[in-house]
């Protein structure tokens, strides 16, 4: 109800009051199920956004984190997954713990941290980073694209993933210019060893234009919205529109 204060971010803790949900990322070149992105929702709070800052404030997104992973790979037990970090995380010690849920899931974890970020926290964030890179764990650079966007991102943080935002992908088969430029971003990306996946794909040409461009992942509402159980994909039906007889 409008007015009504959101609960507190050790009630949302302590009573584990947060759910979360999984989108599929398919590979565009079977488009069978590549991995999950893990989506969070929280009934009070308008968007995962306000509920991070909250914690924030309280200095508890370590712990706010870890729940969303424990949540994370008991939802996905069979498949890959790509779980977001924000970047105050790394200053609280909860994801080098021996017992975290991402050195217990059977299958790759993808942390994923947005390029928005800026660079001298990430320079703080490299320690912890090769740590959880040792254990196994990979790291996903979020949203290229998106606004002031920083290059040297992906030559100091070394990302096997790379996500370029919905902004590049919208409308990409009526604007040869961008194509030129997601064409590029591929490139480039290949070239230091990162793959691409594109984001918010909504219609039958934004897929096949971005699987045109050589962009290797697809994520978006034309695939499969976001559900408490992972979404089973028809990749027959999504393999005619880019591979078309």
């Amino acid at each position: 109800m409008d007015g009504v204060p959101p609960p507190s971010v050790t009630d949302v803790l302590e009573n584990r009051r947060l759910t979360v949900v999984f989108q599929p990322i398919v590979d565009l070149a079977t488009l069978r199920v590549f991995a999950y992105e893990t989506l969070l929702r929280c009934q009070g709070y308008s968007s995962p956004v306000n509920l991070i800052e909250a914690a924030a404030k309280e200095h508890l997104t370590g712990r706010l984190g870890r729940l969303i992973r424990e949540s994370a790979v008991a939802g996905c037990p069979d498949h890959p997954l790509f779980i977001n970090i924000d970047p105050t995380e790394f200053d609280e010690g909860w994801l080098v713990r021996p017992d975290d849920p991402i050195f217990t899931h059977d299958h790759t974890i993808h942390l994923e941290i947005t390029e928005g970020v800026p660079l001298s926290h990430y320079r703080h964030c490299h320690g912890v980073l090769h740590e959880i890179r040792r254990r196994g764990a990979k790291v996903a650079v979020d949203d290229l694209g998106a606004g002031y966007s920083n290059l040297k991102y992906i030559a100091d943080l070394e990302p096997e993933i790379v996500k370029i935002d919905i902004g590049l992908v919208k409308n990409l088969h009526q604007n040869p210019r961008m194509r030129v430029l997601v064409e590029t971003i591929v490139e480039m990306c290949e070239r230091l060893g990162a793959k691409v996946i594109a984001e918010g794909i909504e219609t039958t040409d934004e897929l096949k234009a971005v699987a045109d461009c050589g962009v290797h992942y697809g994520q978006g509402y034309l695939i499969a919205r976001p559900h408490a159980i992972p979404p089973k994909i028809d990749a027959g039906s999504l393999l005619k529109v880019v591979q078309p007889a």
